[in-house]
């Protein structure tokens, strides 16, 4: 890793050298281009990206402009894997054909995908590269719905929350499944590296990202990228929002070592009431009404026994 050893306060890294340009349409307040540009700027290496079609992909590249300062592919919605996994194999294919300059330094590969693209239609694509072992990492941005056309459930959606295609009312308190345990699936498939991160935590994150990048063979990243849009939050509260999921263990930050050691990596001084987090959120507004009012004791329960077992799978090391 090139600088893994640079970044040691916020000063140099913010002084790092842009990949991500602030030229984009995403929403004011959207986490996607603090998560990416943090990553970004996480290395000095060259990068080679792709971005599956989603929030990200849409606001950053509206012909004839482009806010990526670095190698960059677009394919479909289903396959940003495949397409950096393609890139990251022709790039060895030509190295051991000694068409690349030897003493050049390998780019590292990055595909970015929302929790649509990840969890839902794109997962064999990205459980085919894990299984094959390619060099590159996956970056998940989850903000748990299909944010680009029109706020519809992904398996990423969480039980309670109200969106397009499970819709609160008065015979309803919207989504009926619990959220989709995304990293312990890419875990299972034996990666070397997977980690949770949130952009709140950002010295957590680019510790992680650096390790990633160090890391040979496939790296999961799970980023919790809150959207204000459909969360319907602030937009100047995309911090707060951050914070409250990670202080609360809804989104508890820690990594996964080749499928088996894992390390909890934040663990909050006062740990908040999960009611917080949801009441935080419009989406979840009507989980307060009396009738619905079970759905957050049985929230609280789920996020407690997750970080119980947490805990206990550290201590085990198991």
């Amino acid at each position: 890793m090139s600088n893994q050893k640079e970044i040691k306060n916020l000063k140099s890294f913010s002084t790092a050298a842009e990949r991500f340009e602030g030229a984009h349409v995403l929403c004011p307040g959207c986490a996607h281009s603090i998560i990416v540009r943090e990553i970004l700027n996480a290395t000095n290496d060259n990068l080679v990206v792709s971005a599956a079609t989603g929030c990200l992909e849409v606001c950053t590249a509206i012909y004839p402009h482009t806010s990526w300062d670095c190698s960059w592919i677009h394919i479909g919605f289903e396959n940003a894997s495949t397409a950096v996994a393609g890139a990251e194999s022709m790039h060895k294919a030509l190295k051991r054909k000694g068409r690349l300059d030897p003493n050049q330094k390998d780019p590292k590969f990055v595909a970015f995908g929302g929790d649509g693209a990840t969890y839902d239609i794109g997962f064999q694509w990205i459980s085919g590269c894990f299984e094959r072992g390619h060099d590159m990492m996956y970056v998940c941005l989850d903000n748990e719905v299909y944010a680009n056309t029109g706020g519809q459930r992904s398996s990423s959606t969480p039980i309670g929350a109200s969106a397009t295609t499970s819709p609160a009312g008065s015979t309803s308190y919207g989504e009926k499944k619990n959220k989709k345990d995304m990293l312990a699936i890419m875990a299972a498939h034996g990666a070397p590296y997977v980690a949770q991160v949130a952009p709140n935590k950002w010295k957590d994150m680019v510790k992680k990202i650096q390790t990633g990048f160090a890391t040979e063979g496939p790296v999961f990243i799970n980023a919790m990228s809150a959207c204000t849009t459909e969360w319907k939050f602030p937009m100047h509260k995309t911090v707060e929002a951050s914070d409250l999921a990670v202080d609360s263990l809804v989104f508890p930050l820690y990594e996964i070592i080749n499928g088996t050691e894992l390390n909890i990596t934040y663990r909050p001084k006062n740990v908040i009431p999960v009611r917080d987090y949801l009441a935080f959120q419009p989406r979840f507004k009507h989980l307060f009404k009396p009738q619905y009012e079970y759905i957050i004791d049985e929230w609280q329960k789920r996020v407690d026994a997750k970080w119980d077992y947490l805990q206990r799978r550290e201590e085990a090391r198991v």
